[in-house]
């Protein structure tokens, strides 16, 4: 039996950033990893607030060095409708600028630098079990490439298993999600037409007039990630096939077609089906959930990565301070804190698909103080205490959008 500190399951973001910060502080900390990296995975467009959590975790420099593509904002779509929203402009402090990340890299790099501060990252290893007991863990694993097995004995885990939501599984704890039931198509693609200057790295969001919206990702290495989030009966109706769907949904909207039309796929269309899903408890004797692993919520506003390192870095401090042997109040130190910002953004993704956030982005009667104040949400700076649009997001949304005449609310 191998004894470690911590056992954290999977490499991903915030995977890396709790092993990194654990293993910096003098943990031992195992990561056990079902993939072999690099690998393939979406939630490629960053927000600004994962740039201070990056530095806070001492990666910072190593993703600058990489040299992918800065976005300063993010422009939303409807028709002929236009909405910049420009991080520079945001209310209060943080970064002017995130980045998009070809996900395959970005991880690697976390991870590479969670090593180098003391980690040890098992590649191709799978959780089957863990079993839970007063003053441990004990995890037994498939080593995939050497079909064989063996057991770890960790004082805490740590699920950061993302989408494999290991311990949910395992434990019961997955719960239905309270957004409605959508799919998901996505590619990359080869000959977008992309804006010149600084706004080339902006994102798009495109609204689909048929219900659902589409993503236009752009990448320094020419790439571009382009998707549709929508009910299953508005992709079905787009097309036989995923790539004949995806590319009708895609260029079916007039601001589009012109930066889209000579679009190669770089690979087939892939599918997710019902990917937002709840959580009955973010933790428990012993173990912890962060990321994907707890909720996930919905792409539309980039919030995945972001509530990802937000929660392993919170986790991976209280973790530690337990293990010292501190009083740790687990549900208001970490499960509280972290449930702020999902529910946070939870109200915008739910007034986006209500249409009712629409009214207000497309208006030019809004505030420019309301303005900067929803910017900084959708930088992900989602727990500032002085932003009401973060704190108390649901009444001052509600408040903004009741000001709109009914004639501007389509």
């Amino acid at each position: 039996m191998e004894h470690v500190d911590v056992a954290v399951i999977g490499a991903g973001p915030a995977g890396a950033v709790a092993a990194g910060c654990l293993a910096g502080k003098g943990k031992k900390v195992v990561v056990i990893e079902k993939e072999r990296f690099p690998r393939f995975i979406i939630g490629e467009s960053l927000l600004p607030r994962t740039n201070d959590l990056l530095d806070k975790c001492g990666f910072h420099k190593a993703v600058e060095q990489a040299g992918f593509m800065t976005k300063g904002g993010a422009v939303f779509i409807k028709g002929d409708k236009r909405e910049r929203f420009n991080f520079d402009e945001r209310f209060g402090d943080g970064w002017d600028f995130a980045y998009n990340v070809p996900r395959a890299d970005f991880d690697m790099i976390l991870a590479q630098e969670a090593e180098k501060m003391g980690a040890d990252i098992r590649y191709r290893v799978k959780v089957d079990n863990v079993e839970f007991h007063d003053d441990s863990a004990t995890l037994s694993c498939s080593d995939l490439e050497a079909n064989s097995q063996y057991s770890v004995s960790a004082k805490f885990v740590m699920d950061c298993s993302g989408y494999g939501r290991v311990l949910p599984k395992l434990l019961d704890l997955d719960m239905p999600s309270d957004l409605e039931y959508r799919e998901s198509l996505f590619t990359h693609v080869k000959g977008d037409l992309r804006p010149e200057g600084r706004e080339e790295g902006y994102i798009w969001i495109v609204d689909l007039p048929q219900g659902g919206w589409i993503w236009v990702i752009p990448f320094s290495n020419g790439a571009t990630s382009v998707g549709v989030v929508a009910k299953p009966s508005v992709i079905k109706q787009a097309g036989e096939s995923d790539d004949e769907a995806l590319k009708t949904l895609l260029l079916q909207e007039s601001s589009l077609k012109e930066r889209l039309g000579n679009m190669e796929f770089v690979m087939p269309a892939i599918r997710i089906d019902g990917y937002s899903i709840g959580i009955k408890k973010l933790f428990g004797h012993r173990w912890i959930l962060t990321g994907n692993a707890m909720e996930f919520l919905d792409p539309v506003f980039s919030s995945g990565v972001t509530l990802s390192m937000e929660s392993a870095y919170k986790a991976q401090d209280v973790v530690a301070r337990f293990l010292d042997g501190e009083q740790v109040d687990f549900q208001k130190e970490y499960s509280d804190y972290v449930m702020r910002g999902v529910d946070c953004f939870r109200v915008y993704i739910n007034a986006w698909y209500e249409n009712k956030l629409g009214w207000l982005f497309y208006s030019k009667r809004k505030p420019q103080s309301i303005k900067e104040r929803i910017c900084s949400v959708l930088a992900g700076y989602a727990w500032d205490e002085n932003n009401a649009y973060a704190i108390d997001a649901a009444s001052s949304l509600e408040a903004a959008i009741s000001t709109i005449p009914p004639e501007y609310r389509n």
